[in-house]
C-alpha cells in the first residue's frame, strides 16, 4: 500500500497534533485531523472581537524553546517582545524589576526596588547564570522540589519571593503557591534568560496558524467531536465509526479510551479579562504584577493592538488564577474596582471574559524528553499533549513529534499487517 493511502487520524488540532501532522507529512504520510472546534490551535488561540485581537488566555512565546526554533519561523510571526522584566505595585506604587544585562534602563528601577534586598537581586543575576551554564536534560534529572522550596534553598528571601516570584511564577504556572516542580522552574527561568518573551503581532494564535499552513497534504475535519478510541477504530459523537490504521489522540485522552478512564489529568484554570481603558501608565512592553493577597488581579498587561489605538483607547489584558466563585458578571465588577483603587483606572470598559478550564496539566512529576516507543497506548493508538511531560509550548511540540515517529516506525519497520484490507505491506 502506498504511503498516502494509511489511514491515519489524529484527534485534536491544537500545537501537538499539528506537529505530528507534519512528522507524517515528512515521511510521505497524509494524515487526517479531527477537531471539535472550528479552527486550529487547541489551547492556543486568538479571537477577534469587535475589531480586537484577543489570545484566550494571555499567552506569550519563549523564543528559546528548542522546539519552537524546531518548527516555527519566528521572523515571519513578527514577534513582538517584551522587556526581560515586569513592574510591580509596591509600597504604594509600581517599580520595575528586571535583567539590565539584556535591557539597560531597568538597571537604576531594578538596584532601588523595594521588593528584595540587594543579596536577592545578586542571587536572581547569579540564578540566571547558573541556569545558563545548564543543560536542559540535566535540570530534569534534578531531584523535583516545590519551586517555593526550591527558591528557599536556593537563599532568597521570603519578600522577594512573595514580591516578585510569586505573582510572576503565578501568571506562568497558573497557581499562587509556587507548588509546581522546581524542574519546570529551572527550565522556565533558563529559557526567560536565554531569549526573549514575545507574542505575535498578530495574536498567539498566529502560531497555530502558521503550523497549519506548512501542512499540504493534511485533510482537515472541523466540528467533529470524537466519543472514544479503540483500536483501529474512532466512534463519532453523531454514531459514525470511522476506520483506522493508527490514531494519534493528541488531546486529553481518557474522556475517549475506555481503560483511561481512571487516569484523568488534572488541569489547572484562569480568567482571562479584557478592558478598553482611556489611562495607560505601564508600557506596553512590561507586564504588570499586583502582589496583593486581597487582590484577585495577578498580572495584567497593555496589549499592543490596532482597534484600540484607532479608538484612542488602550486595550488591557488581565489574568485571575485565585479560585473564586464569582459570576462572570460580578467578577467584571470585582476586577473594575481593583483596577481603580490600585491601578488608578477610572474607567474600564468590559469587553471580554474568557474562564479557560483546562489551561495547565496539573502534573506531579515532569520531563522533558518521551522515546516514541512511550507514547503507544495499544497496537495502534499513540498519545500527544503537553501533560505527557510538562505544561509547555515546547512539551506540546516534542510529544506531537514523538508520537508520529512511533507511528512511522510501526509502520516502517518489519511487516504490518493491515487488518483493514487483509494484505501484507
Amino acid at each position: 500500500m502506498e504511503k498516502k493511502n494509511y489511514k491515519i487520524y489524529i484527534v485534536g488540532a491544537g500545537i501537538s497534533g499539528l506537529i505530528a501532522a507534519q512528522i507524517l507529512e515528512n515521511f510521505g504520510y497524509h494524515p487526517i485531523i479531527l477537531e471539535k472546534s472550528e479552527s486550529a490551535g487547541g489551547r492556543v488561540k486568538t479571537k477577534v472581537v469587535d475589531g480586537h485581537r484577543l489570545d484566550i488566555g494571555f499567552q506569550v512565546l519563549l523564543e528559546a524553546y528548542p522546539k519552537a526554533k524546531e518548527y516555527l519561523d519566528l521572523e515571519k510571526l513578527n514577534l513582538q517582545a517584551y522587556k526581560p522584566g515586569a513592574s510591580i505595585y509596591l509600597d504604594c506604587k509600581w517599580q520595575n524589576i528586571g535583567d539590565p544585562l539584556r535591557s539597560f534602563d531597568l538597571l537604576i528601577p531594578t538596584l532601588f526596588n523595594t521588593g528584595g534586598s540587594i543579596a536577592d537581586k545578586w542571587k536572581v543575576f547569579q540564578l540566571s547564570n547558573h541556569l545558563k551554564s545548564k543543560s536542559i536534560e540535566s535540570i530534569f534529572q534534578e531531584e523535583e522540589l516545590t519551586t517555593y522550596d526550591y527558591l528557599i534553598k536556593y537563599g532568597f528571601s521570603e519578600k522577594i519571593i512573595q514580591c516578585f516570584f510569586q505573582p510572576f511564577f503565578s501568571g506562568i504556572f497558573l497557581e499562587d503557591k509556587l507548588e509546581t516542580s522546581s524542574r519546570m522552574f529551572q527550565f522556565i527561568y533558563k529559557m526567560f534568560s536565554e531569549g526573549k518573551t514575545s507574542v505575535p503581532k498578530d495574536g498567539i494564535g498566529a502560531i497555530p496558524l502558521q503550523l497549519k499552513e506548512n501542512l499540504k497534504h493534511t485533510q482537515f475535519k472541523f466540528n467533529t467531536s470524537v466519543k472514544s478510541v479503540e483500536d483501529q477504530k474512532i466512534i463519532l459523537e453523531n454514531g459514525e465509526t470511522i476506520e483506522s490504521h493508527f490514531t494519534i489522540i493528541a488531546t486529553e485522552a481518557s474522556d475517549l479510551v475506555s481503560n483511561l478512564k481512571n487516569q484523568a489529568t488534572d488541569w489547572r484554570s484562569c480568567d482571562t479579562l479584557y478592558f478598553l481603558t482611556e489611562e495607560n501608565f505601564l508600557s506596553t512592553d512590561l507586564i504588570g504584577l499586583l502582589p496583593h493577597q486581597d487582590a484577585l488581579i495577578n498580572n495584567f498587561v497593555f496589549v499592543k493592538d490596532a482597534k484600540a489605538k484607532e479608538l484612542g483607547k488602550h486595550l488591557l489584558s488581565v489574568t485571575v488564577v485565585k479560585k473564586h466563585k464569582l459570576s462572570s458578571e460580578n467578577l467584571v465588577k470585582r476586577i473594575q474596582k481593583e483596577l481603580k483603587n490600585y491601578l488608578s483606572i477610572q474607567k474600564a470598559n468590559f469587553l471580554k471574559h474568557y474562564y479557560i478550564p483546562r489551561s495547565l496539566p496539573k502534573l506531579t512529576h515532569t520531563a522533558y524528553e518521551i522515546m516514541d516507543t512511550e507514547t503507544q497506548l495499544t497496537p495502534s493508538i499513540y498519545l500527544a499533549g503537553d501533560q505527557l511531560l510538562n505544561g509547555s509550548l515546547n512539551a506540546a511540540m516534542m510529544s506531537g513529534e514523538r508520537a508520529a515517529l512511533g507511528v512511522i516506525k510501526s509502520l516502517e519497520d518489519g511487516l504490518v499487517v493491515n487488518e483493514l484490507t487483509s494484505e501484507y505491506r
